[in-house]
């Protein structure tokens, strides 16, 4: 096989491939537009309830900033040796 017929078929075999891989998305892009569309004829409308937390967050208790300030400063005390 002589060069031309070596570029010659790579062009063949590239334009084959591009042509395939544009189909192929073309197809995928198709179907994924009609499930969409076949979707929202089926979609129902969902109320989305509001809800109120029944137990109100409260904060850390004094007890533990307490225990953990006393654990940090202890902890940067030995630190120190």
């Amino acid at each position: 096989m002589d060069i031309g017929q070596l570029l010659a078929t790579a062009a063949n075999l590239m334009i084959t491939g591009m042509v395939g891989v544009f189909v192929f998305l073309s197809l995928l892009i198709s179907a994924i537009t009609i499930m969409s569309k076949l979707a929202g004829r089926f979609e129902q409308s969902v109320a989305t309830p509001t809800r109120t937390p029944s137990i109100k967050a409260s904060g850390v208790s004094s007890e533990h900033i307490a225990a953990i300030s006393a654990a940090i400063a202890q902890y940067k005390n030995k630190q120190k040796l």
